[in-house]
């Protein structure tokens, strides 16, 4: 969801920058007056198969929720986000639960989210992947479909369904994608990306840009497809286009934001989340009104036939190696873990190449983060300041250990808004690397595998 700083579980300062967030209700309580733009698509009452990715792409994630009826969905593929909502930073009352009454396969096919309770006392379901594993390659293209039947209660004010994406790190310049979101039951649709600084900035955050509320007829009689594609075929001129049932209808451009910003929120890979909330700013903006009241209807529930991403292979910048390959920097050097230990805070250093498996990096899709021997590069305890030792620790899909491509060869840590660098101009083989102000130099430049 936007508004959404229905934040990452992993960043408790971005849950209280998000607070505010969802204030930009007002903004799309302005935007209410949209056409209905779409027409109704019929219920899809049995098991819809995953479709196969088009022609020239790659499925790089799906899920098409088969299971026996009541059944927890795939553990491999999604983990619960629990406790009050008031841990999110959105103003919503509910309680995010991992009971099967909230979140559970109906058996057929669908994954069913579903709000319980009355007044003030409500319980819901919140998921998303368990790692930020979705990301568009350089010079290729990244789509994330879903097929979903929005909550249709008798009383829906106060819910909040949401289909969305979350990069690793501090919002918002990790960058959020919203690719479905409704209030109030409305039947309408929201597509919006987060980016850049807060509260404010060029991505006008809290608020975001966004398509803002529009007519979305039919979306809670029937499985309807929300979709985003993010286009980084032409790197210096990306996009984000959001479409219901294959309708572009609302589009963002690098261009509006600035490569920079747009680089730090999304040249990088993401998790998918859904949830269905329970009043907050939003659907409050929109109302007018406190949500839920007391005559909402308990038991509404979000219904999503399959979820896919999909992928082109890219062509540009440096794409990711299928297997473990050096990472070379100045003076000919290679990245390396000391003594190829795999203890947490061991240090990452520069070393003489010699092709030994504590040199085998691999690159995750779209230069998420970087692993060796199975753990992840990392800035050491979430440092910001130039100097802070870079190290190897747990991949644990936080900030410190997301490294972006530049195209002048740099690795940039969004967090921090520093770069990878090798100390000092180091010749020296065992100087362990750091972080610092991104300049461009040559002890900054890390040729990653072909």
């Amino acid at each position: 969801m936007s508004d959404h700083a229905r934040q990452s579980p992993h960043s408790s300062s971005a849950r209280l920058a998000s607070l505010l967030r969802r204030w930009r209700a007002v903004a799309l309580a302005v935007a209410l007056g949209a056409v209905a733009l779409f027409g109704a698509e019929a219920p899809a009452a049995q098991a819809v198969t995953v479709p196969p990715p088009p022609s020239g792409w790659s499925t790089v994630f799906s899920d098409d929720f088969s299971g026996a009826s009541g059944s927890a969905p795939n553990g491999s593929k999604w983990t619960y986000d629990t406790g009050p909502g008031s841990n999110f930073g959105t103003g919503e009352i509910e309680t995010m639960t991992n009971s099967t009454s909230n979140v559970h396969l109906d058996g057929n096919g669908h994954l069913n989210i579903t709000a319980l309770g009355s007044g003030s006392n409500w319980t819901s379901g919140r998921i998303h992947t368990p790692t930020a594993l979705v990301g568009a390659p350089a010079g290729g293209k990244l789509e994330v479909t879903a097929s979903i039947q929005q909550p249709s209660p008798a009383n829906g004010l106060g819910y909040w369904p949401a289909f969305w994406m979350l990069g690793s790190g501090q919002w918002p310049e990790n960058g959020e994608i919203d690719i479905m979101e409704d209030v109030n039951a409305l039947s309408e649709v929201a597509g919006t990306v987060h980016c850049g600084t807060y509260p404010g900035g060029v991505c006008n955050e809290g608020n975001g840009i966004g398509s803002g509320l529009r007519g979305c007829s039919g979306c809670q009689s029937g499985f309807h497809t929300y979709t985003m594609i993010l286009d980084r075929t032409n790197t210096s001129a990306e996009s984000i286009t959001f479409y219901l049932d294959g309708s572009a209808y609302f589009t963002v451009t690098e261009g509006q934001v600035g490569a920079s910003t747009w680089q730090q929120a999304f040249d990088h890979n993401m998790m998918i989340i859904f949830d269905l909330a329970m009043g907050g700013g939003f659907p409050n903006g929109v109302c007018g009104c406190t949500s839920p009241s007391g005559s909402t209807t308990s038991g509404g529930t979000m219904s999503v036939g399959y979820v896919a991403a999909y992928s082109t292979s890219g062509g540009g910048g440096n794409p990711p190696p299928s297997n473990g390959a050096a990472i070379t920097g100045y003076a000919g050097l290679c990245l390396d873990d000391r003594s190829a230990s795999t203890a947490n805070y061991n240090p990452v250093q520069v070393y003489t190449c010699n092709g030994s498996a504590a040199q085998q990096w691999t690159v995750v899709q779209a230069g998420s983060t970087l692993h060796v021997l199975g753990k992840c590069l990392d800035v050491y305890a979430a440092g910001t300041a130039n100097g802070t030792a870079v190290d190897l620790y747990d991949c644990n899909n936080t900030g410190s250990q997301v490294w972006i491509p530049q195209s002048n060869g740099s690795l940039y840590n969004p967090q921090s808004n520093k770069c990878l660098d090798d100390t000092g101009w180091s010749t020296t083989p065992g100087t362990q690397v750091e972080i610092w102000d991104c300049t461009g130099g040559a002890n900054q430049v890390w040729h990653l595998p072909s």
